[in-house]
């Protein structure tokens, strides 16, 4: 799922209460690609790595820097996410619920994920299964996907206006 779905999906879920939710949520929603391939586009844009063609889909996965892949597992990863949650629920005594913003990215990206490129790696480092799923970029996805959260972000947007 590109990245602004998630954030938005993360936001919808858990980001409600108000402004710093919505943005802490859209954080967790976003932070697992950002911290894998937003770094590789920082470095790309940077000249330290090379641009991968796409013009015939996506590149073969030997024109993406190794470290992608370990970013992207550890940040696509179930059980990563629940000893952080734990560690950051025990150092500030409660849960961050917004958080839950992240594993609904993983969630997410199971099913919206095909094998042939990031497959999502969501109980690594346990196990390497990956689930082969339909291609964000699939035109009855992505837009079944915009549309629903158009269709809820204008429902919660008129809920809110009438009880206020």
């Amino acid at each position: 799922m590109d990245i602004i779905s998630h954030g938005l999906w993360g936001s919808l879920l858990v980001g409600r209460q108000n402004k710093t939710q919505f943005w802490l949520a859209f954080f967790f929603g976003v932070a697992p690609d950002l911290f894998s391939f937003g770094i590789f586009t920082v470095l790309t844009l940077l000249g330290i790595n090379s641009r991968p063609d796409w013009s015939a889909g996506p590149p073969p996965m030997e024109a993406i820097p190794a470290y992608i892949n370990t970013f992207y597992n550890i940040t696509h990863s179930l059980i990563i996410f629940l000893i952080i949650f734990t560690l950051v629920s025990l150092i500030l005594k409660k849960p961050l619920w917004v958080m839950l913003a992240w594993p609904l990215h993983i969630l997410l990206d199971i099913f919206t994920h095909s094998s042939e490129f990031f497959p999502t790696p969501f109980l690594w480092p346990v196990a390497s299964y990956t689930f082969n799923g339909i291609g964000w970029g699939t035109p009855s996805i992505f837009f079944t996907n915009w549309g629903l959260l158009l269709i809820l972000y204008i429902w919660f947007a008129i809920t809110k206006f009438k009880t206020h």
